[in-house]
């Protein structure tokens, strides 16, 4: 915690297991609490790792928010956290039974990646399969667990193939629930362009005119990309990916308003706390005193 009273965000590099599959550990949650004290983090605070985890429920509740987004996660319940995204658990890991598989982005394929669109963020939090998804998800996380453990039985690269294609089929699976909406087909290619481009670029440029000159595309080429695979224009989604970050930084860390402005490109504060109240509807500090009024505590 800071000296504001601020939970801090800690970045969380991936865990390295002498002897595993390189780039996946699958853990249950006791196990999690275990791993996280040995490595000397707080599981219950603001936690900002730099690869994948899906985290699923077998009994009991687990209450998580996921960059401000609160989440109630029942027995039969995911949450898949993204590289970059805030995670905290909110509620005691010990009250409930779950798995969490932790990932590497480099660690599915390719074309897995791109076909479970990986670095896009759910439609829903929690995913919950239903109906004819639910037994084969349920049933891939079993068989992942099992190989997974299944160190001795084969040798340690066909050992990583076996856990590489189960968590491919897992991740396939989430990805594509009943009910979720479709990936798009002749604009992914320029979203995912703009998408990577916005990830890295959006503290030092705010205009899509920038990125699609980067990127050779046009900016309606962009827009409409954009609106197809998240449902709102290319301007809106470098606006959004700012805000979230401005809100994460004035939540998890004691730099002024006018600091978070300039971090993220603005060229001072008045124009960022404008910026900010049109898109978040207050201003920066109500924002700050409001969501650090309201945090839940854990136990």
């Amino acid at each position: 915690m800071s000296r504001s009273g601020h939970l801090a965000i800690t970045e969380v590099r991936f865990p390295a297991t002498p002897g595993g599959p390189p780039g996946v550990e699958v853990l249950g949650f006791s196990e999690l609490v275990t791993a996280a004290r040995s490595r000397g983090l707080d599981e219950y605070a603001p936690l900002r790792p730099v690869f994948h985890q899906l985290i699923t429920v077998k009994s009991g509740v687990l209450l998580c928010s996921v960059d401000f987004t609160e989440c109630v996660v029942e027995e039969g319940g995911w949450v898949w956290v993204r590289p970059g995204q805030v995670l905290q658990f909110r509620s005691d890991l010990g009250a409930a039974d779950g798995t969490v598989v932790l990932f590497q982005p480099s660690f599915l394929s390719t074309a897995t990646a791109d076909t479970a669109r990986v670095d896009q963020r759910p439609w829903q939090l929690p995913l919950v399969p239903t109906g004819v998804a639910s037994g084969p998800v349920r049933q891939t996380l079993e068989m992942l667990e099992s190989e997974y453990r299944r160190l001795t039985d084969l040798p340690l690269e066909v050992h990583v193939e076996v856990v590489r294609h189960l968590l491919s089929i897992l991740v396939l699976r989430l990805s594509h629930l009943p009910g979720h909406r479709p990936a798009p087909t002749a604009a992914g290619t320029a979203f995912r362009d703009f998408q990577q481009a916005v990830e890295r670029d959006f503290t030092r440029s705010h205009h899509v005119a920038d990125y699609a000159a980067g990127l050779g595309y046009s900016v309606r080429t962009l827009t409409r990309a954009t609106r197809a695979a998240v449902g709102c224009g290319a301007k809106r989604f470098i606006d959004d990916r700012i805000v979230l970050e401005a809100k994460r930084l004035l939540l998890h860390t004691d730099l002024s308003a006018a600091a978070v402005g300039e971090r993220l490109g603005f060229p001072g504060a008045t124009v960022f706390t404008r910026f900010f109240r049109q898109r978040a509807g207050e201003t920066p500090a109500a924002f700050r005193l409001r969501a650090a009024g309201t945090r839940p505590t854990t136990g």
